[in-house]
């Protein structure tokens, strides 16, 4: 029996949704149907490129089109929780993009308004679902090369400061931690769990966001993550794995499709994983099955890791004094 096509809804019609559209056409049994932006030639003109059956200048509007299957969500931070119970009032699945919101107590109301309405919602953070991440979780997992000793992992790039770009605006997000910041301590969460302790430090532009936000998070068994995100400079963007047995990195960017190196005493071997779309596919097709399976909740992208992220955001952001 053929499974139903997934009709897709965007609200947002950034870059990354851009880049989100571009992938769903690779994704076996889904499609664009419904695009939302707040202007009418915005969203007439990201239907057109990604051929998208609906066109809306209201989200309200998107989210009362009894047509939408799943919605993805890719406004700026500040705006997910609204667009997400939005969403879910309507009984709508939601894929909301990376950081789930702004803070735990919006991401409790976030799940706890899917869980009430028994609706489908999980956090959009495509490098969990990247075969070459999937590789390195492996190794940890099986202690392929003994236990990791040390992580190290950075995000950074440098932009001219801009007061009307999102990218730099606090009221919305913006800034290194949120926006970036958030993959390294996804790297740190997802293969060394909750640290029992962090020291963290930040730097600011004139406006309050942050430029830079450099932590250190210690673990009970000794072991230590390095991680830093920047707006102020060009940084490898790799995520460095030192093992017992072998240092496993992740090529520049970590957080995208990549390739991995593994370096051991007498050998060094790169691991091509031969990607063919930009990455968005691998959490497209996840939330796809998802829809046809029935289930409520991802069991890659869990509730509580969504949880255990944004609280750790927030305690890095009571240590380097910055709020929204």
């Amino acid at each position: 029996m053929t499974q139903k096509t997934i009709n897709w809804g965007i609200i947002g019609l950034g870059k990354i949704a851009d880049k989100f559209a571009t992938d769903l056409q690779c994704v076996p049994g889904a499609r664009l149907y419904a695009v939302a932006s707040r202007t009418q030639n915005k969203a007439n003109a990201f239907a057109e490129k990604h051929q998208a059956t609906k066109a809306y200048n209201s989200y309200d509007l998107l989210a009362k089109d009894n047509q939408v299957d799943a919605v993805y969500i890719a406004t700026p931070h500040a705006l997910h929780i609204e667009n997400t119970l939005l969403c879910l009032e309507h009984g709508i699945p939601v894929l909301c993009e990376k950081p789930f919101a702004m803070n735990a107590e919006e991401v409790n109301d976030m799940i706890a308004k899917a869980k009430q309405n028994n609706v489908l919602l999980m956090e959009a953070l495509w490098t969990y679902f990247l075969p070459h991440y999937q590789y390195v979780l492996d190794c940890v997992h099986q202690k392929t090369f003994g236990n990791i000793k040390k992580l190290e992992a950075n995000f950074g790039f440098y932009r001219a400061f801009d007061d009307n770009s999102r990218l730099f605006n606090k009221s919305l997000g913006g800034g290194s931690l949120l926006d970036i910041g958030i993959y390294p301590i996804f790297a740190a969460l997802s293969t060394l769990g909750i640290p029992e302790h962090i020291n963290a430090q930040a730097t600011y532009f004139d406006n309050g966001a942050d430029s830079s936000c450099n932590m250190i998070f210690n673990y009970k068994n000794g072991v230590i993550a390095h991680l830093k995100s920047s707006l102020k400079e060009d940084l490898p963007t790799e995520a460095i794995f030192h093992f017992e047995k072998a240092t496993v990195k992740i090529n520049g960017k970590f957080h995208e499709p990549s390739t991995v190196t593994v370096t051991t005493n007498n050998n060094e071997e790169t691991i091509d994983f031969n990607y063919k779309t930009i990455g968005y596919s691998y959490e497209a097709g996840h939330f796809n099955a998802l829809i046809h399976q029935g289930k409520t909740e991802s069991d890659l992208m869990t509730f509580d890791f969504s949880k255990q992220l944004i609280t750790t955001l927030d305690r890095v952001r009571e240590l380097i004094h910055l709020e929204y």
